[in-house]
């Protein structure tokens, strides 16, 4: 990487518009970075001071508030009702996990991409499940002709036309006491051959045929890991769920009942460890999938008796304790106690949306939540409530135009009052465009594998250098991360 980029310091750094010598604090902060934000050295130096560029302004920065190396970065996006994830690595590759429903993911996409003006290529794209909520946002990334992708990763779930009893998710066969989906769609050379008319396959075979994709393929435990960051490497991306069996030399996943429950249960399950810290994603897993992957890992009776729950337990967070876990299934009643026991986080992130049917995230969840996470005070995000305005009807980009066409009226009006009153008008059309998805809604969670900060853009910030609600995971003498509020 360049000498001249380097990135904020712990947990935050404040940018000045002009230095004080021998102190650490400038005066008239202009802008205030978050632990690992991007910034370019000018050739201003001032003693222990450094002229820099960032965010959209020029200003002055301590040098211990500046740091040389990229963290991992997770941005959980306000997508409303359904998942979104960005994960940039230290090494700068992009890896998007589920992108919602509508355009939200897209258009932060954009923003923080440089419009796509220029070819950009995503390391991969992981759809956990083919629910509308996870996979349809994708649309207008795979439509895209700057956007391209060195893989697409799904479940392996690909829906078609009704087949009997269990749907569109093909056939099924009962091995043993238990029912299998046998219709798997592993590779693309099966994605080719699949006759289908539904959404999600069309979508599929489309950005296949676009040539800018490398491939697409099934991931599961078969895998054991994401390829690239395999066990032993400083970043490994773990494959927890789903879980197939193979029978006559074919995967197959488990059948859970119904096809809404098979779909989710089946969903792509990811544990990602930096160094000394992990985060687990679990895309919308039902207490049925629950069970299941606790008796795969635990080999052990799902649920256990009584007096086996403490081995139980023990046995499960060898695969399943994480230091911050995203919320199964947006804060759903569908869950179980044990895995929430197991994965013990000392914060867990919930996306869910403004207006949809199921009151989620539900209050028994975020109370078991709270109850099964470490420290005296754990830590609960939501997309949903980091952004208190009412998301936009508009796409920001018809805003943008909106917004130039009142530039021009302000710059014409022929009186006071019709330059005030265009004056206003665009005021309020920046604050819209401000409010944007790309900037509030968002929860960021930052590390360098040891610490962590999570944080929340503050909407109506009261100082410059208030931007961010910022939250702090320190290492305790156990060795656990673990929110220590400044109140204990």
């Amino acid at each position: 990487m360049a000498n001249d980029i380097k990135f904020a310091g712990f947990p935050s750094a404040v940018v000045y518009k002009n230095p004080i010598e021998g102190k650490k604090i400038g005066s008239e902060p202009v802008q205030h970075l978050l632990w690992g934000d991007w910034m370019k050295l000018k050739e201003g130096k001032r003693g222990d001071w450094l002229e820099i560029h960032s965010r959209g302004v020029d200003g002055w920065i301590h040098k211990d508030s500046i740091r040389d190396d990229r963290l991992l970065e997770f941005t959980f996006v306000d997508v409303g009702q359904g998942d979104g994830c960005l994960i940039t690595t230290p090494d700068d590759k992009q890896i998007i996990v589920d992108a919602g429903q509508a355009d939200n993911m897209f258009r932060f996409l954009r923003w923080r991409f440089g419009q796509f003006k220029d070819k950009f290529t995503f390391q991969s794209a992981i759809i956990t499940h083919p629910d509308s909520d996870h996979y349809q946002g994708f649309k207008k990334l795979f439509d895209d002709k700057n956007v391209w992708f060195e893989t697409i990763f799904h479940n392996g779930i690909v829906e078609r036309e009704a087949a009997g009893k269990t749907g569109t998710l093909g056939r099924t066969e009962k091995i043993g006491k238990e029912t299998y989906l046998k219709d798997v769609v592993t590779d693309s050379a099966s994605l080719r051959l699949l006759s289908s008319n539904k959404q999600y396959a069309k979508m599929l075979k489309k950005v296949l045929d676009s040539g800018r994709v490398g491939d697409i393929e099934m991931l599961s435990t078969d895998d054991k890991y994401l390829p690239g960051y395999e066990s032993g490497k400083a970043l490994s991306i773990q494959v927890l769920g789903p879980v197939p069996q193979t029978h006559q030399g074919k995967l197959y996943l488990r059948w859970l009942g119904n096809v809404g429950k098979t779909k989710n249960g089946n969903s792509i399950m990811l544990r990602i460890k930096y160094n000394d810290v992990s985060v687990l994603l679990g895309g919308d897993l039902n207490s049925e999938a629950e069970y299941y992957l606790l008796n795969h890992y635990t080999g052990m009776q799902s649920p256990p008796e009584t007096d086996e729950e403490e081995k139980y337990i023990e046995k499960a967070r060898k695969s399943f304790e994480s230091d911050v876990g995203k919320s199964c299934h947006h804060g759903s009643s569908d869950f179980t106690e044990f895995l929430l026991q197991s994965i013990n986080p000392a914060a867990t992130v919930i996306s869910s949306g403004d207006n949809e049917s199921y009151s989620h995230p539900r209050a028994d969840a975020l109370g078991t939540i709270g109850r099964f996470s470490r420290g005296i005070r754990p830590l609960i995000f939501s997309t949903e409530l980091a952004r208190s305005t009412k998301e936009n009807i508009k796409n920001p980009y018809t805003l943008r135009e909106e917004a130039k066409k009142l530039g021009k009226e302000v710059a014409e009006a022929e009186s006071r009052e019709e330059k005030q009153k265009a004056q206003e008008a665009l005021n309020n059309l920046i604050s819209k465009i401000d409010r944007s998805i790309a900037v509030y809604g968002a929860i960021n969670l930052r590390t360098d594998g040891r610490d962590v900060v999570i944080a929340q853009k503050i909407e109506n910030p009261r100082q410059l250098d208030k931007k961010w609600d910022i939250y702090v995971l320190k290492r305790q003498k156990d060795g656990q991360l673990q929110y220590q509020s400044k109140y204990k």
